[in-house]
């Protein structure tokens, strides 16, 4: 696969050169250079600046489709190909945060020991932070966390965007509301995430930008797993923000109701972390698998 796209694949999933740069160990200027000789090739902008940030342009949405695409291909022929001819086994050490084990993880992880019945998969489940932690530590050597502050020793890979969202049960009186103001955000009872959890991180970084603190909310308490909220919200008039996937099903079932906040949005992407330079082996399996899987 052409170096260039690669290039451009980490530049449009990150948003970011500077991140494209230490994802891919070259220098910022062989980025810029990449992305120049893509931008020439195809006669068209791939990215925009708005301010000190990046967007992609349409044709640069078109081009991360199609890589997107290619990339799929490729990783797929090589898990393929390991199959046919390797005899894979071994262990697997793999931490997850609590909402990606509850929600996301189990039917891939069922579907990947069906296909490699000799790979050991262990499991560690923690908040974001006690993944990474693990990892450092060498308790696990793959881990799978909610979209946080990026730690200098690790190397993340992008796997699914999710969004936070604000839900209340349908027998609440807060049912009532369909969109929400500010200020109204801030005086109603709300029940959030533990310190530490990637879901916590990602709404205090999405309310920032809006220039509203965590201790301006009218928290009634904090909660180890979105399972320990959801029923607290059955027997509550109370909202609490959650990964859209853990609630999709009391959604369709009419337990649970979105609330929209005008103007706000908390999208977050769950990535693979690994330590610096680390690939390879059972570790890049998974990955691999879970991607095509997705």
């Amino acid at each position: 696969m052409d170096f260039r796209l690669k290039v451009f694949y980490s530049v449009a999933t990150n948003l970011s050169f500077t991140k494209a740069s230490k994802e891919l160990f070259i220098s910022q200027p062989a980025i810029s250079k990449h992305i120049h000789e893509l931008e020439v090739q195809y006669k068209t902008p791939l990215f925009s600046r708005t301010g000190n940030r990046i967007v992609l342009t349409p044709a640069g949405e078109l081009l991360l489709s199609h890589t997107n695409n290619l990339l799929i291909a490729y990783r797929r022929m090589d898990f393929e190909m390991n199959l046919l001819t390797n005899h894979i086994s071994g262990e697997l050490r793999v931490g997850v945060s609590t909402t990606i084990s509850q929600y996301v993880l189990p039917p891939i992880l069922s579907s990947f020991i069906s296909k490699l019945p000799e790979v050991r998969v262990s499991l560690l489940n923690g908040n974001s932070h006690d993944i990474e932690k693990a990892l450092r530590e060498g308790l696990i050597t793959l881990g799978l966390v909610e979209e946080t502050t990026r730690q200098s020793t690790l190397h993340y890979t992008p796997f699914m965007k999710d969004e936070l969202v604000v839900v209340t049960h349908t027998g609440s009186k807060l049912a009532r509301y369909d969109e929400l103001t500010f200020d109204e955000l801030c005086t109603l009872p709300l029940v959030l995430r533990e310190n530490g959890s990637g879901t916590l991180a990602v709404l205090e970084s999405a309310l920032a930008e809006h220039q509203i603190k965590l201790s301006q909310l009218n928290v009634l308490m904090q909660l180890g797993s979105t399972e320990s909220i959801k029923l607290f919200l059955e027997n509550s008039d109370a909202l609490a923000f959650v990964s859209v996937r853990a609630v999709t099903r009391e959604l369709m079932a009419g337990g649970l109701k979105v609330i929209d906040v005008a103007d706000f949005s908390a999208e977050r992407m769950f990535m693979f972390v690994q330590l610096q330079g680390q690939s390879g082996g059972l570790e890049e399996n998974f990955i691999r698998y879970m991607q095509d899987y997705k």
